[in-house]
C-alpha cells in the first residue's frame, strides 16, 4: 500500500528538487521565494522533514533531499506532468491553464490511475512545456540548457524547455511559434535597450529580455536522435 504522505510535504519536496536539492544544498530562502511562505515557516518544515528522513538539513545553509526524498519528489513531479499533458491532449486545454489544475490533481491520482494515463499517453518523455518526465522508478534524463538570451547573433538554436506560469506570456510564446521543438535563429542582438530579434517559423519578432525569461534551448549543431525511454539520473543510494 501506497503510503500516506501530506500534501504539504510533497509541495516542500518537490520545490526543493526543483531549486537543485537533489544535488545541492537548497538556502531556505529560496524555498521561501519559490513556495511564497515565511522563512520561519520554511525552517520549521525542513526540521520536520529532516527529522522524517525526507532532507539533510543544515541550519543556517539550507537542505538537500535524501534518496527517500528524491524518490518522493520525482513521483509527485511525474504526476504534475502527466497530467498536464493529460490536460492538453486529452482534454484539448491550453498549455497556459494546466499548471494550476495538474497541481490540486498531482496529489490526488492513484498509482494505477498514474499508469493508466501514461499508457494511454503512449509512456511520454516530456510535458507540454517541454519538462522531462521522471520514468515510473524515479530516472530522469539531466540535459545542459541555456536561457535564450545568452545565445549570440547568428546562432541556431531549439527550444526544449519553457519555464513561466504566467499564462498571458505562454500565449505570447504559443502566438509567435516560440514552443518546445522550435528551430529559431537569433538574427541581431541590440544590447543598448536590451533586445533581441529572432526568426522562428519564417517569421521574425523582437522580444525583450523580459520577454525571452525562460525559454530554455540549445544549439542546433549539438541536436541528437530523440530521447530514448532509458535515463541517466538516479536516485542516490541511501547512505549506510
Amino acid at each position: 500500500m501506497e503510503e500516506l504522505i501530506s500534501r504539504a510535504v510533497q509541495d516542500y519536496l518537490k520545490a526543493i528538487h526543483s531549486l537543485g536539492g537533489y544535488e545541492k544544498i537548497v538556502s531556505p530562502m529560496d524555498l521561501s521565494i519559490k513556495l511564497g511562505v515565511k522563512s520561519g515557516s520554511v525552517t520549521g518544515m525542513l526540521r520536520r522533514l529532516a527529522r522524517d528522513g525526507w532532507v539533510d538539513y543544515k541550519v543556517s545553509r539550507g537542505a538537500s533531499l535524501t534518496s527517500r526524498g528524491i524518490t518522493e519528489a520525482r513521483r509527485v513531479i511525474r504526476r504534475h506532468r502527466l497530467m498536464e499533458l493529460f490536460l492538453t491532449k486529452v482534454l484539448g486545454l491550453d498549455w497556459s491553464e494546466v499548471d494550476a489544475e495538474a497541481e490540486l490533481l498531482e496529489h490526488a491520482i492513484s498509482p494505477r490511475l498514474e499508469q493508466a494515463i501514461a499508457k494511454h499517453l503512449g509512456e511520454p518523455l516530456e510535458d507540454p512545456h517541454g519538462h522531462l518526465i521522471p520514468s515510473r522508478d524515479g530516472k530522469i534524463t539531466k540535459r545542459d540548457l541555456r536561457p535564450l538570451q545568452e545565445f549570440s547573433s547568428g546562432a541556431r538554436v531549439v527550444i526544449r524547455e519553457v519555464h513561466d506560469q504566467h499564462p498571458a506570456r505562454l500565449r505570447r510564446w504559443s502566438d509567435l511559434g516560440l514552443l518546445p521543438g522550435t528551430l529559431v535563429t537569433i538574427m541581431n542582438q541590440n544590447p543598448l535597450d536590451g533586445t533581441f530579434e529572432i526568426e522562428a517559423g519564417g517569421r521574425t519578432a523582437t522580444l525583450g529580455l523580459e520577454g525571452m525569461s525562460g525559454l530554455l534551448a540549445e544549439p542546433a549543431t549539438e541536436l541528437k536522435k530523440p530521447l530514448a525511454k532509458a535515463s541517466t539520473t538516479k536516485p542516490a543510494k541511501p547512505k549506510k
